[in-house]
């Protein structure tokens, strides 16, 4: 069993980070590589803090870990330093350890009961546990290509190669299918690849993970756009099933603000995507911040990735604005109580690095010079209410107006959902209201053999959501080709999020 005063013998200590001044000059993860003796011994330091708890919401579905990882148990692995039956333990319910433990929020740890109250020290640090486990094991070659026994001879087409895409296709080449992912882009990933920056996961760790899929089966195809390069005909002559994991990748405008078309104001998209394409050795990104003043519209992920873009490019200023008032750095029981996600500031890496977040403001208008360029930004104080129909309002405060210097704005407000596409209006596939793919209860959409999964189903989420919803889809995609299936199934397509919106 755990030890059940670990919490009490030891604080909670996360993941040290490099200095900032070389975190500027490279586009190098943000935490500091410690030797492998070292670091291990931390983090068993740190899976000794769980308790093993009679209930444990870490892996709940509703409030913790939608993949039901089972943390309990490889944290006491890791405790006693059984890593390779730590990492089997993990790899049962997560195919790709090493992004949620960059990438992921960690909604176990808001849920961990060390959580609960200040006086015990925090939430385990369940996410560098996971990291580590992920590491330690390709570092001692645990984890190696599951090549199946059998071949069912049926064939699956998985449009989108994100992390739902991705999940899908690794379950389905295991359990025997010929699988085919078509990715439009030149190479392979989705937002893994070109929407998160190299200082949040490095594209060594994706590529790495690629080769083993590839070692099992698994084939991928670079440069498609099904519905166009391929046509929707063969994609039905060619396949049994097809699942769309095609993301939700049309972002938020708003063009309600006068100057919008001024150039130099883009979707936040727009700056990350070429930014990683130049990290990627495709050349200099034709948007970037170096010499300019970025003014970043937004307050979430997003925002917070073109904010450490923008200053490794060699911004002058950067400043985020978001619309709504400074959250309060602890937890407020009334309003998001434990285990639910807590309503609290959340200071990413990047804004330690440099520039300013600015809350409560909201931006009146795009000023632009004499040839059309974006010069500055008008702002004004505002707060963030409801209408009688529940649509969100932002209502200026005061008559006073302040303009701030911009060169490069950057709207990082969101996405609407799914992207209008030909392959879509060839499989007779309508957008529900909200933008998304619908489904029934087996993950298959309106038209028959086309299931969805990630992104595109549940609109713009978190990275765990999109593996778990990937290897549901996996299950329903085998039993429908088989009659049966063995694959686990962690989340039902109505599964929704309660702890993090």
């Amino acid at each position: 069993m755990a030890d059940p005063k670990g919490f009490l013998k030891y604080t909670r200590a996360d993941a040290p980070k490099r200095p900032v001044e070389d975190r500027l000059g490279d586009w190098r993860e943000v935490y500091a590589a410690l030797p492998a003796a070292e670091r291990n011994e931390q983090v068993a330091t740190q899976a000794t803090r769980c308790m093993d708890c009679g209930i444990p919401f870490c892996h709940s579905g509703s409030a913790g870990c939608p993949l039901g990882n089972l943390i309990p148990e490889w944290n006491d692995m890791v405790r006693r330093g059984q890593w390779q039956v730590a990492s089997e333990r993990l790899h049962a319910t997560n195919n790709f350890p090493e992004f949620t433990g960059k990438l992921c929020p960690a909604p176990c740890e808001a849920a961990c009961v060390l959580a609960i109250s200040p006086e015990a020290g925090g939430a385990v640090t369940i996410k560098r546990v996971e990291e580590t486990i992920a590491e330690v094991s390709w570092e001692n070659e645990y984890v190696c290509a599951q090549v199946p026994e059998e071949h069912t001879g049926k064939r699956v087409a998985v449009v989108g190669s994100g992390p739902a895409g991705l999940a899908a296709a690794q379950q389905l080449t295991r359990a025997g299918h010929e699988v085919t992912v078509f990715e439009r882009d030149d190479r392979i990933g989705g937002l893994l690849r070109y929407g998160i920056p190299e200082f949040k996961m490095e594209k060594s760790v994706l590529d790495r993970r690629l080769a083993q899929m590839r070692a099992e089966g698994t084939k991928f195809v670079t440069g498609c756009e099904v519905g166009v390069d391929l046509s929707v005909e063969d994609l039905r002559a060619g396949y049994d099933a097809v699942v769309l994991a095609v993301g939700a990748l049309r972002g938020r405008d708003d063009r309600t603000i006068p100057g919008r078309d001024l150039k130099g104001v883009h979707l936040a998209m727009e700056h990350l995507v070429p930014a990683n394409k130049e990290c990627e050795g495709d050349g200099p990104s034709p948007i970037s911040a170096r010499g300019k003043h970025v003014v970043i519209l937004g307050g979430g992920d997003t925002g917070a990735d073109c904010y450490g873009t923008a200053t490794r490019q060699g911004a002058l200023s950067v400043t985020q604005l978001d619309n709504y008032p400074q959250p309060p750095t602890t937890r407020d029981d009334d309003r998001s109580p434990w285990p639910t996600w807590p309503y609290i500031l959340r200071t990413y890496p990047a804004h330690e690095e440099a520039g300013e977040r600015r809350f409560a403001v909201a931006i009146q208008e795009f000023v632009g010079d004499d040839e059309g360029n974006v010069r500055a930004v008008r702002l004004r104080h505002v707060k963030v209410q409801r209408d009688a129909d529940g649509r969100r309002q932002v209502i200026p405060v005061s008559d006073e107006v302040e303009e701030l210097p911009c060169d490069l704005a950057l709207l990082a407000i969101g996405f609407e959902g799914v992207e209008h596409m030909p392959l879509l209006d060839g499989l007779g596939i309508e957008l529900t209201k909200r933008g998304t793919i619908g489904c029934g209860s087996n993950w298959e959409t309106t038209a028959p053999g086309v299931f969805v999964c990630g992104d595109a189903h549940r609109g713009a989420s978190l990275v765990v959501w999109a593996i778990a919803e990937g290897r549901s889809v996996a299950n329903a995609v085998d039993a429908y080709l088989t009659g049966e299936s063995q694959l686990p199934s962690p989340v039902h397509p109505t599964a929704l999020p309660l702890a993090v919106a």
